[in-house]
């Protein structure tokens, strides 16, 4: 039986999505006598606006180690998606051009907004698989993202590096790490870094607890301190604020991160020197880790079963060391946060690393 399979990403780039185009392609190609794959460029805006190319076999070799996507990828925030923008009903161009490629089904490669969208396609009518995607690792019913493990690695491995020249000068070192709302990647990385203090979004913190804590490791000798900050972080006032308050207080405060507000406090309350390092998109960037390659590999291979079963409407996810497909409407709109008495947080807290709680 001849399929015609689309692939597209969307959202951020992240370690691991070549991986999976591969490993989707090559199941494909062996477990399917007539296969066609067409790549959807540059995400949702290539569904959209009509814009593929026909892959070939020789296309997916070479492209386990490459970062990035040979795809291309965009940002289509979800609560646009129904929004008529010049002239043009997304929902309606995408359902015709799924028809006009010649889909089987559609295969989605994405995070949290990406899942809403396709779920909204499978309600479409459309044949609809998603696969999660995402160094914050928040996509609800997996244990864990294509994406998330490399991030780790090289937050881990930024955080090393700050060790050496926070030990050198004796300051207070600030590392502000991805992750949106969630804290996954910035608790793994903090642990995994030696950080002294983990800070998360799930876990609102108390100023006067985070110098208390610098202050002390100075009183027992400890020349400097790592801090790690989720970029979502906040301290227990802003907790209690709505977005565009907590917003409007950080610009008056001349402290548009809440990592600038932690290095200004220490600094003026402590008269330590303190310093702000930001690796950002270096977190997203460059070859997957092997980790990321077995992972990817298993979950392209899977959804390429998932085609051949014709078992559509699902999410790829990992459960228990088993791949298994989860219902789109059980993940789409649902964010995995890190629970406040997660056993690392317990772990961590036993070691002796604060969270300013």
């Amino acid at each position: 039986m001849k399929r015609r399979i689309g692939i597209l990403t969307s959202g951020g780039d992240c370690p691991g999505l070549n991986a999976v185009i591969r490993g989707v392609a090559k199941a494909a190609y062996q477990r399917m006598n007539e296969v066609e794959i067409v790549g959807i460029v540059d995400g949702y805006s290539g569904l959209i606006n009509g814009e593929y190319r026909e892959m070939q076999p020789s296309d997916f070799s070479g492209i386990l180690t490459i970062g990035g996507t040979i795809l291309g990828t965009s940002r289509q925030p979800f609560k646009k998606m129904k929004v008529i923008e010049n002239d043009v009903d997304k929902v309606a161009n995408m359902k015709e051009n799924y028809k006009k490629m010649g889909l089987d089904c559609l295969l989605i490669l994405g995070g949290n907004g990406t899942h809403k969208t396709a779920h909204l396609l499978a309600e479409e009518g459309l044949n609809v698989i998603g696969l999660p995607k995402t160094i914050d690792n928040d996509i609800w019913g997996t244990e864990v993202t294509f994406g998330f493990h490399t991030a780790v690695d090289i937050a881990t491995e930024a955080i090393d590096r700050i060790h050496t020249t926070a030990a050198s000068h004796g300051r207070v070192m600030i590392v502000e790490l991805m992750g949106n709302k969630a804290g996954w990647l910035t608790l793994y990385a903090g642990i995994a870094g030696g950080s002294d203090i983990i800070l998360l979004p799930e876990l609102p913190f108390d100023m006067d607890k985070v110098i208390e804590a610098v202050v002390k490791r100075a009183h027992d000798g400890k020349a400097f301190s790592i801090i790690a900050v989720a970029e979502g972080a906040m301290d227990k006032k802003e907790a209690a604020l709505k977005k565009k308050e907590r917003l409007r207080l950080r610009q008056e405060n001349g402290e548009h991160t809440i990592s600038q507000r932690i290095v200004n406090a220490i600094a003026h309350t402590t008269g330590m020197e303190s310093r702000l390092v930001v690796p950002g998109h270096l977190q997203r960037g460059g070859s997957p880790s092997a980790y990321d390659r077995v992972l990817s590999t298993q979950f392209g291979v899977f959804a390429a079963e998932l085609v051949e079963k014709e078992q559509y409407g699902v999410s790829v996810a990992l459960l228990n060391d088993q791949v298994v497909a989860n219902p789109l409407s059980e993940v789409a709109g649902k964010t995995k946060l890190v629970p406040a008495d997660h056993r690392l947080i317990k772990c961590a807290k036993r070691a002796g690393i604060s969270f300013g709680d």
